[in-house]
């Protein structure tokens, strides 16, 4: 895989595909290349599951030839191809990110040389993406039930990257002749087909004279549906044969790069018969116009579309240079017509993944509920057994590890139902005034012991009046008791956490700083991600769900707020959160 030369713009949707494999899949790593047609290599724009990984493969590149060659040795698991170590060449492994994994026992145990692969084709059958997976998290090869659902993500990665392919193709075929441009000035920033006929139709037929003008969009499903727009309002009704012959007509323009001109006094162009000639001169002579300038509307290879310009045999004939600047036009209107389709599907697809994600929320909540039960009665237990006299040292042990297990998953428990909770969209914040010092002092009380048996100077100077803040008593309880607790556990023995509360203007601020381990900028990066850990091993040595952060963002977010951070490494930590405040007190 060679370097690229510049660092692409990770497109949101194909993220949010990532992101989703490794949290709904049980994959720790996804990996989403897309075709770079300036030079013809496959670059890496989203990656998900892993900081090494996306340090490493973010934005490098490499041949399609190269994909192709691992697509010739490799198993079909349906969209996806499966090269087992075995098989796995030098080059291959050279361009790879191979993972530090431990292997398990059995036929089906994932090899850290495994590659898992789908390749992702145009419609000219080529190569223009590939999405990979890696470590998967139960260190197996996916069975068959497996493969089926991660085809779906394939095809859903694959409809995500041609719409990324088609719009930097438009970006870079479509050249604006000067009456094109301030077409697409009118019409780039209309997201919907009926808003780009209505904005255009006035320009388009002012600028090239015409009297009448109607356009012709063709369906995306080749059923020949069609919908029609024309000035003035009038509802264009088109013979079935004429909206065929349009269509047919269309494409053979576009890919010629032609325009045509049918008039009574003009030969019979060639992209039509004497018979379609004739149904046309009749809808000519019902409209009373005398000719027409026929005009297809594509972008890359795809005819989108006919734009039809008529006028009156008293006008002047079609010049060359406005059947050059109609033929401009069609480009801009077609870039804005697939646009417009792009937007649709990417709206359809950031929907879809909406859905999967309020349906991880569901899931999360309905697992912890789930465990929550059978943990209490686990723990119930342990505490029986502890109160026996008669047990050996070596069960007493036993029984403290289950203990301390127990105890750290009721706290994973708790944290998941949290999450759930202030993720909830259908979990409305029921907003009240609340008095933060009191809530600063009873997380301050918390930590008092730990803090102490540390040596750490535990500084807070309370405000001489309440400061009151907008919102949910026990959620806010929440965001001071992570922040401080969080301050006391990565600070070492003997320093300083101080704890600060204001109000200023609108805002209420907590501010709480320590001198703990600091915070590196790539992790700051992903401070607020769900589960995540810092790369410090020094902060990985420490108890946590990598949940309490994410936690107390959520709550602060849906609060109308926001949480700053100011870190550096062996120095210390500020976070920073402003809320709004109550306009009356307690």
């Amino acid at each position: 895989m060679d370097d690229g030369t510049r660092m692409p713009v990770v497109h949101d949707a194909l993220q949010l595909i990532a992101d989703g494999i490794t949290e709904l899949m049980g994959f720790e790593v996804a990996v989403i290349n897309i075709l770079d047609e300036d030079d013809g290599r496959l670059v890496t724009v989203a990656v998900a599951g892993n900081d090494d990984a996306r340090e490493l493969l973010l934005g490098a590149r490499q041949r399609t030839s190269s994909i192709e060659a691992e697509v010739a040795r490799s198993d079909p698991w349906g969209m996806f191809r499966f090269v087992p170590a075995e098989r796995a060449t030098d080059e291959q492994l050279a361009i790879s990110w191979v993972p530090e994994i431990d292997v398990v026992d059995g036929p089906d145990a994932w090899d850290p040389n495994d590659f898992l692969f789908a390749p992702l084709y145009g419609d000219d059958g080529n190569i223009v993406g590939t999405l990979s997976i890696d470590v998967p998290t139960d260190g197996r090869r996916p069975d068959h039930a497996k493969r089926a659902v991660l085809n779906k993500y394939a095809a859903q990665t694959g409809q995500a990257v041609l719409t990324e392919v088609a719009r930097r193709r438009l970006e870079e075929q479509v050249r604006l002749a000067t009456a094109a441009r301030k077409i697409v000035r009118d019409v780039s920033s209309e997201l919907t087909v009926e808003r780009i006929m209505e904005v255009s139709q006035s320009a388009i037929s002012s600028g090239l004279s015409a009297v009448g003008l109607w356009i012709h969009t063709f369906d995306e499903d080749g059923e020949g549906r069609t919908a029609m727009y024309s000035n003035a309002g009038t509802d264009v009704r088109m013979p079935p044969e004429l909206a065929r012959m349009s269509r047919a007509a269309g494409e053979l323009l576009w890919r010629a790069q032609e325009v045509a001109i049918i008039g009574h006094d003009r030969p019979t162009p060639p992209i039509i018969s004497a018979d379609q000639e004739a149904l046309v001169f009749e809808l000519l002579d019902g409209l009373g116009v005398s000719s027409l300038l026929f005009v297809p509307l594509g972008a890359g290879r795809e005819c989108l579309g006919t734009l039809v310009l008529t006028r009156r045999s008293s006008d002047a004939e079609w010049s060359s240079v406005e059947t050059s600047t109609a033929l401009d036009i069609g480009h801009d209107l077609g870039r804005a017509l697939l646009n417009a389709r792009n937007f649709e599907r990417e709206q359809q697809l950031v929907s879809e993944l909406r859905e999967l994600d309020t349906y991880k929320s569901q899931l999360i909540s309905t697992v912890a509920h789930e465990l929550k039960n059978p943990l209490t009665s686990i723990l119930g237990h342990v505490e029986m057994l502890e109160s026996a006299t008669d047990m050996p040292p070596r069960t007493q042990r036993s029984v403290g590890s289950i203990e301390r297990g127990a105890v750290r998953m009721e706290r994973v428990i708790e944290d998941m139902l949290m999450l759930a909770k202030v993720g909830d969209p259908a979990n409305a914040l029921i907003a009240a005034p609340v008095e933060m010092g009191r809530l600063v002092e009873d997380a301050l009380d918390l930590v008092s012991l730990t803090a102490s048996r540390k040596g750490l100077a535990v500084i807070y100077d309370p405000p001489t009046e309440p400061v009151v803040a907008l919102g949910d008593s026990s959620d806010l309880d929440q965001v001071c008791a992570n922040l401080i607790s969080n301050a006391v556990k990565y600070t070492p023995d003997g320093r300083a956490v101080t704890v600060r509360l204001d109000r200023r203007g609108r805002d209420v601020i907590l501010t709480v700083s320590d001198e703990g381990l600091g915070i590196s900028d790539a992790d700051q990066q992903h401070l607020f991600e769900e589960f995540f850990r810092s790369s410090n091993p020094e902060a990985v040595a420490q108890p946590g769900t990598g949940l309490g952060l994410t936690i107390a963002n959520r709550i602060v977010m849906r609060h109308d707020g926001r949480i700053e951070v100011e870190s550096e490494l062996g120095k210390g930590t500020t976070f920073r959160v402003i809320l709004p405040a109550a306009s009356v007190p307690v």
